[in-house]
């Protein structure tokens, strides 16, 4: 599961640092991460999907939110027995905790 999550995270990291260093061009002598190189990518990819170079951000995005949405799904389903045992768990402290409350109120004179 460990190599699986950083299979899913190392890409969109790079993607994230490539595109926020390039898009505030903190080049550091680095081509690629040129202002200049960024709009050629982006005008690229536009050429070959034939969409405006800017409306891909966007598109990118909410791919990565839906791929997470996925990845954190798998994750939830194949942890389905602990975390139903922790709502268990949550469920009867908070009902233990409550419970003398109650009876303190209802023996008062």
């Amino acid at each position: 599961m460990k190599w699986f999550l950083f299979f899913w995270a190392m890409p969109i990291l790079l993607l994230g640092s490539w595109y926020g260093l390039s898009y505030y061009d903190m080049n550091f002598g680095i081509f690629m991460l040129t202002r200049q190189a960024h709009d050629l990518v982006f005008h690229i990819y536009g050429n070959i999907l034939g969409i405006p170079p800017e409306t891909i951000p966007p598109l990118v995005a909410r791919a990565i939110v839906v791929d997470s949405l996925i990845v954190f799904a798998i994750i939830a389903f194949r942890r389905r027995r602990q975390i139903a045992a922790w709502w268990q768990a949550r469920k009867i402290q908070s009902e233990a905790e409550a419970a003398p409350s109650v009876e303190s109120l209802s023996s008062a004179p």
